[in-house]
C-alpha cells in the first residue's frame, strides 16, 4: 500500500476543529517544512483560531500533524482493507459519514486522536519537537531498582496536546457526546498500550544496572486494537436520569446488562467500547456514504461472497513479473532473478 495512492481532496467548506484527523486535505500537505514554511502548512489546514496558534508556535508541530493524517488514514484502510468499508475518506463519501452516528464513525475518531497522539509522543522522543523532550514517567514502581534512561516516547505531553488542540464540546446532545468519547478512547488504547523497556548494563551482563524506558506499541497494534472495538460497537441511546434530571446515554442491551455513560458532569466515560447511533448502510452499491463494491478485489474463498453482496465475482488471469530465488552475495548486495508466474485476480460484480 502506498502513502500518496490515495485520491484525497482539498474540503471546500471551512473545518470546525471538532472532526477527525482524517478528514483533513492530504493532497494539500506539503513534505517540507524548514524555517517558517510550518506556518503556510498550518494555513492550509484551515484549523480553528486556537490551533492554529497551537500550529505555529512550535515548528515540530505542522509536520507532526502531517504525519498523524497520513499514517491514521493508511493505517484505517489497511484495518479495513477486507470489508466492504474499506476506508475510502475521498470527497463527499467521508463528508457524510462523518455527518452521521455509525460505526465508521466512531473508528474515524479513535484512530485520528489516536494517530495525533502516537505522533507527538514520537516526536517528543525524537527531538523533533521545541516544546517537549524525552519522558522522564518518575512514577515507575520500583525506581529505586534501575537508572531511568533512555529516551521514552512522551505520552503525558501528547495527551495534553491532544486535548488542548480539539478543545471541549458541548456535551448537550448526544452525538457531540458519543464524538468526545470515541475520541477519548483512541487517546486511552495508546496508554494502556504504553510498555517498559530495559537494557542491562553491568560486567559481563550482569545486569548490575538497568536503563530503563516506556515506548508505545507500534500504531499497527493501536489500529488492531481499535478495529477490535468496532467490532464490539455498543449502539446507544439517549435516556434521562430520573434522580438528577441530567441526559444518560444507554446502551440497549438488556437490564441487567445495560449500564449508561456519566451524567454530563463528567467528560470522561468510564468504558473502553467505541460508541455508535445508528446502524451502518450495507455499503454493497454507491451511495452518499461509499462507492459501493462493484470491481472491489477480493479474495477467493476468503471475502469474496461478504465484500460482492451475494453478485458472485469475476476471474482474471495475468502474468506477473517479480525478483525470484534472491541470494546474499558477498559483499553486500542481493542477486535475484527475474521470474513470471501466472496469477489469479478476483473482482466483485457489478
Amino acid at each position: 500500500m502506498h502513502i500518496f495512492s490515495f485520491g484525497f481532496v482539498c474540503l471546500s467548506s471551512r473545518l470546525t476543529g471538532n472532526e477527525p484527523l482524517s478528514v483533513l486535505p492530504l493532497n494539500s500537505l506539503p513534505e517540507e517544512t524548514t524555517g517558517r514554511a510550518h506556518y503556510k502548512l498550518c494555513d492550509r489546514l484551515k484549523l480553528e483560531k486556537k490551533q492554529r496558534r497551537m500550529c505555529r508556535r512550535d515548528p515540530g508541530v505542522a509536520d507532526t500533524l502531517r504525519e498523524a493524517i497520513i499514517m491514521s488514514a493508511l493505517e484505517c484502510q489497511h484495518q479495513f482493507r477486507f470489508e466492504r468499508w474499506n476506508c475510502t475518506l475521498e470527497g463527499r463519501h467521508r463528508a457524510n459519514i462523518l455527518k452521521r452516528g455509525f460505526k465508521e464513525t466512531a473508528f474515524l475518531y479513535a484512530i485520528s486522536s489516536a494517530g495525533l497522539t502516537h505522533a507527538l509522543a514520537k516526536a517528543c522522543s525524537a527531538g523533533r519537537m521545541e516544546r517537549c523532550t524525552c519522558d522522564e514517567a518518575p512514577y515507575l514502581e520500583n525506581r529505586k531498582a534501575w537508572q531511568w534512561g533512555g529516551c521514552g516516547d512522551n505520552l503525558k505531553y501528547a495527551n495534553k496536546f491532544v486535548k488542548e488542540f480539539l478543545g471541549k464540546r458541548s456535551n448537550k446532545d448526544l452525538r457531540a457526546r458519543v464524538d468526545t468519547h470515541n475520541t477519548n478512547v483512541g487517546m486511552k488504547v495508546i496508554k494502556v498500550g504504553v510498555e517498559t523497556t530495559c537494557k542491562c548494563h553491568g560486567v559481563s551482563g550482569s545486569c548490575t544496572v538497568q536503563t530503563c524506558w516506556r515506548q508505545l506499541l507500534p500504531f499497527h497494534e493501536i489500529g488492531k486494537r481499535l478495529k477490535q472495538r468496532y467490532e464490539t460497537s455498543v449502539k446507544v441511546g439517549s435516556s434521562t436520569n430520573e434522580a438528577t434530571g441530567e441526559g444518560d446515554i444507554s446502551t440497549g442491551r438488556n437490564q441487567q446488562q445495560q449500564h449508561s455513560l456519566p451524567g454530563l458532569s463528567d467528560q470522561i466515560p468510564r468504558t473502553m467500547d467505541l460508541l455508535h447511533i445508528e446502524d451502518s448502510p450495507s455499503f454493497c452499491k454507491p451511495s452518499k456514504y461509499s462507492a459501493g463494491t462493484a470491481a472491489r478485489k477480493c479474495y477467493k474463498d476468503q471475502n469474496c461472497d461478504a465484500i460482492c453482496c451475494g453478485r458472485g465475482h469475476n476471474t482474471q488471469s495475468r502474468e506477473v513479473t517479480g525478483p525470484c530465488q534472491c541470494q546474499v552475495r558477498w559483499c553486500c548486495y542481493v542477486e535475484c532473478k527475474q521470474c513470471t508466474q501466472k496469477e489469479e485476480v478476483y473482482t466483485c460484480k457489478g
